[in-house]
Formats: C-alpha cells, sequence, structure tokens
C-alpha cells in the first residue's frame, strides 16, 4: 500500500479486553507503512515484556493530572481505575503530515473523539463467543482470576456501545480479521476526497481533452 496524500485519516479501533485489538493492529501495522499507531499516556503498571514509548508512555497520576489542566489530551478516560490518554498535539501533527493515525481506545475515549473529530472513522471489534474471551483472557496469563472476572463483566457493557461504531469485526480467525480491517483502510483511501488530492493532475488531465486524437 502507498503513501496517502492530503490529511491523514483517523481510525478509532476499541474492543473488550482480550478481543485481539493489540495483536490485529500490530498486523496492520506490519501489512501497511502508511498507517502509525498513536501511543497512549497512562497510568497503569508496566506489564512484562512492554516498553516505555513503545507501548505506551507510563506516567504517574499526578503528572497525568496535570496534562489534563493543561487540555493535552485529545481524549482521556478511566478504565479499571487506571487512567489512559490520547496526545491531542502528536495526533493532529501526525494527520497533516498526510499519515494515517489508529487509535486504541475505548468506547468512552471514542466518544470524545467522535465529537471533536467528526470525520473519524471509528471501527469497534469482538470476540466469536463470550467463551472465546475467557479463554483469551485466561490463557495469556497476565492478570489474576479476580481481574480476569471484573474484565469479563466489563466486556459485557463495552459491547454494548458496538452499535455506535461505523463498522463492525468480528476476530474469530485472525487472518480474515486482519484482511477485513485492512479493506476498511484501503475503501477509506479511495474516497473522492483523498482521491481528488492524490490524482489531481491525472483528473485535470483528463476534463482537459487529454482523450483528444492527435494527426
Amino acid at each position: 500500500m502507498t503513501q496517502p496524500a492530503g490529511k491523514g485519516t483517523l481510525y478509532i479501533v476499541s474492543a473488550p479486553s482480550g478481543a485481539g485489538k493489540t495483536s490485529l493492529v500490530a498486523a496492520m501495522l506490519a501489512r501497511d507503512p502508511a498507517l502509525c499507531v498513536s501511543v497512549s499516556h497512562t497510568t497503569r503498571p508496566m506489564r512484562p515484556g512492554e516498553q516505555d514509548g513503545i507501548n505506551y508512555h507510563f506516567i504517574e497520576r499526578d503528572v497525568f493530572e496535570s496534562m489534563i489542566n493543561d487540555n493535552a489530551f485529545l481524549e482521556h478516560a478511566e478504565v479499571f481505575g487506571n487512567f489512559y490518554g490520547t496526545s491531542q498535539r502528536w495526533v493532529e501533527e501526525t494527520l497533516e503530515q498526510g499519515r494515517d493515525v489508529i487509535l486504541e481506545i475505548d468506547w468512552q475515549g471514542a466518544v470524545q473523539v467522535r465529537r471533536l473529530l467528526p470525520e473519524c472513522v471509528s471501527i469497534f471489534i469482538v470476540p466469536p463467543s463470550p467463551e472465546s474471551l475467557r479463554e483469551r483472557l485466561t490463557g495469556r496469563g497476565q492478570d489474576a482470576p479476580e481481574v480476569i472476572e471484573r474484565r469479563l463483566r466489563e466486556a459485557a457493557d463495552e459491547c454494548s456501545h458496538a452499535l455506535e461504531f461505523d463498522y463492525l469485526v468480528v476476530n474469530d480467525r485472525f487472518d480474515q480479521a486482519l484482511g477485513d480491517l485492512l479493506s476498511i483502510v484501503v475503501a477509506q483511501r479511495l474516497r473522492v476526497e483523498p482521491q481528488e488530492v492524490r490524482h489531481a493532475d491525472l483528473l485535470s488531465a483528463l476534463v482537459s481533452g487529454g482523450f483528444a486524437y492527435t494527426n
């Protein structure tokens, strides 16, 4: 896939914990170099294998609250007792550079972003069944049993907001879900507005006599 011309598109990708959102977004980035992901700020502890500045910007709660007061976040929310936020300046600058940006945020953050940037494209990912979600949360071995039960209870509330999004993707087979997500990106790039910028010279030639016969 090629680098998009003009202003980039902002994609919101939300899902209940364990639905495979992070793995799918990582695969999208590997397949499409014109995509990039916003690295959120969070107050939650770093998990094994995570890196500061790569997975999240891990900061203290007082620092996060100071950033809220400075209006530094495009959106922010409290999830499972921890705060998450997206840098507004970074997102706006990256979109102006023509890059497509993915925000991995929950439905609460999605509401805030859609209010400020209604042109964004929102996608909700769901697991194929409640049973599969429990298996995935248990199998990744990152959370205590009581945390898993809390996440499962929260998943029902999160999924109740799925129909507020533009697209719904079921992550049953990973390759199929990945293909669905990439198809959404391609479809957005083929809309008239970005194509008008990308192919301005071609369209100008086509409508100004480019088909005329020459002897």
